[in-house]
Formats: structure tokens, sequence, C-alpha cells
């Protein structure tokens, strides 16, 4: 699933270079490093590609081997509810009904790739067998703002190393009180995604909960107009429909048994350089420290610290590390000016 721009990456991430197919940590982007994990254990038949007509040609450029047949393009962007629905929609058209799905976000990492596959593997049984909904988490060591939680039930499925359990509650990003109640009690997980569920299920659920989603679903599996009847669905995010199924103990979560690196901002990336310790200043550093540059051009740093620095063709980006959250904001600066040649 892709079609988002990535705004806090910006200068490099743009509409037409969106960073899920930046090479970001090395020579391949997240887009094909995401493409050779699922590689290990499903073919290019197994794997579907949803997005915007835009990227469908990047990606295609990237990974030759997708299967035209195998690509959804979304009318337009509508949040990932809609979104999800879609995709549900269309793999019911190509018979795929009662087989379960995984959504895969393009824009992280997962390792080691191979507990990935094995996680994917059993939220793909249960789904089948249980005809309810799957998502993963994260167990937090500190408290993490503006993400939502789940709060951990009885273990449904132990196998390798993966935990899979029942959902017991929902807790908001707004709830801090529950949040710190829970913390530290290994019953506390970050919502991290990886949708898991029959399609039909799915439709099903859809329509129980949202049937201004389900209804244009519906016609567009019947044959309906795509654009038309993907224009009638408000926008929205999944939660809205799932977070009913999480306070009534009827989804379950998997304990996400990998690491996962999500590249929201240039903060995530210099992190990550760093940790691996495979990154360098091209350039010097002359009483200057903690510094991130990403230039073609030999740099000379002087006095500062905790600077990211960004040049593409034409545009530079300077910035404190701690504030690489706020780049977004330049982005809205761009719109609101209309300078569409650096969007």
């Amino acid at each position: 699933m892709c079609g988002g721009v990535g705004s806090k990456m910006w200068p490099e991430s743009r509409s037409s270079s969106p960073k899920q197919f930046l090479p970001l940590i090395g020579d391949k982007s997240l887009f094909e490093l995401n493409w050779e994990a699922l590689r290990i254990k499903f073919s290019p038949e197994d794997i579907f590609l949803q997005t915007n007509a835009l990227q469908a040609e990047i990606a295609k450029k990237q990974v030759p081997e997708i299967l035209p047949e195998n690509v959804f393009i979304e009318p337009e962007m509508r949040n990932q509810g809609p979104a999800t629905g879609f995709a549900a929609a269309f793999l019911i058209k190509k018979g795929f009904g009662d087989e379960a799905f995984i959504l895969v976000q393009p824009d992280v990492t997962r390792k080691p790739e191979n507990k990935f596959i094995e996680m994917i593997e059993m939220m793909g049984g249960l789904a089948e067998s249980k005809g309810e909904y799957l998502t993963g988490g994260i167990v937090p060591k500190e408290i993490v703002r503006g993400v939502d939680y789940l709060v951990k039930g009885d273990l449904v499925k132990e196998e390798n190393g993966v935990k899979i359990f029942r959902v017991a509650d929902y807790i908001d990003r707004s709830e801090e009180d529950k949040i710190k109640q829970y913390l530290g009690s290994d019953k506390l997980l970050i919502h991290a995604n990886h949708t898991t569920m029959t399609p039909n299920n799915l439709m099903e659920m859809y329509k129980k909960y949202r049937m201004d989603w389900y209804e244009p679903l519906m016609k567009i599996i019947g044959g309906g107009d795509i654009v038309t009847e993907y224009a009638k669905m408000p926008k929205g995010a999944i939660e809205e429909v799932t977070k009913e199924l999480y306070k009534k103990g009827e989804a379950m979560v998997a304990e996400l048994p990998f690491e996962w690196i999500d590249f929201g901002t240039w903060e995530s990336v210099v992190n990550y350089q760093l940790s691996v310790d495979n990154y360098q200043l091209r350039g010097m550093e002359i009483e200057a420290k903690n510094n991130y540059v990403r230039s073609k051009k030999y740099t000379a740093l002087i006095g500062v610290e905790n600077l990211v620095v960004i040049e593409t063709d034409d545009a530079l980006l300077i910035c404190k590390k701690e504030m690489t959250g706020k780049v977004g904001e330049v982005v809205d600066k761009l719109k609101a000016e209309n300078k569409v040649e650096l969007l």
C-alpha cells in the first residue's frame, strides 16, 4: 500500500519521488527492500500493489517483476479506511475473497525478514480459521505520543517466537493517564498496523460499522464506476471501525517479532544511520558534532551540533535534528505560496 508523499522528508521526498522510493539507507529504496523481504516466501503472483497512477509507474521501474494485473490504482486519496476496503474489493473481484491478505507499509524496515514472513503466515492462518481481524503491536519502552495503544489479553497462539494475543482494550492517544497505568505492565502495545483479514470478512465488518463505505465498495465489486463510487466514501481511518472490535475483544494483535523502524522524519533516518555505523560525513567538522549531511558537495561544519542538512538540486534544508518533525510545515507553506516546482 503506497500513495503518500512523506512531506516530513522534504526536500528529497516529492510528489514525483516519494520517500518509499528513495534510497534512504543504502542503494535500494524502502519499497525495493520490502519487496525483496516478501519474495523470501511469496511469488509475484501473490503480491499486489495499491497506489496512484504516478507511483505505480515508479514502482514498476524499480521492481520490473511487478505484475500489471496485480496493480490496483486508487482514483484519489481517501485515507486508510476506504483504501483498505478498495483493496478488499479488488481481491474479491479476483476470486480471493476467502484468502487472508496483509497490508504491508512500504516506508518502514523489518529486521530480520524471516520473522516478518513467519508472522504473516501465522496471522493469515488465524484470520482464515477464526474469521477475525488482526493487527500488529510493539512493546513501548516509554510513552510515544501521537500513536494509539492496544492492551494484550489472552495468548491465542505462539510459534517460533511469534506471539498473537486477543485484544483486551483499545486506548486512544489522547488517554495519557490510561496509557501510564499500563506502561511497564507487559500488557501495553503501540498499535503498529499490519492489518490482516479475509476480504469477505472485512466487507462484513464495514457492513456492520460503516455502511457509507460498504455500499460504494459493493457497487465497485458489482462492476460500478470506480471513480464515481470511490468518491462517495467519506475519508477516514480504519481505526474508526476496528476500535469497536478492539473494545469488544473481537480482534487479535501480533506482538511484532522483528525490529520495526518507521522512517517518518529525517531524525529517524539519522538515528538509524548512526546506529548501524555506516554514516560518514563527506567533509569535515571543526568543533562540531552529531551532524548529518546529505549533499553531493564537500561540506565543512564549524561550531554546530545536531544539525540535519539535506541538499537537492533545487532546495536546501537546514534543521535541528529534534525539529525535523516540523518539516511538513515547510511543504504546507510551499503549497500556500503555490510553489509547485518545489513540491
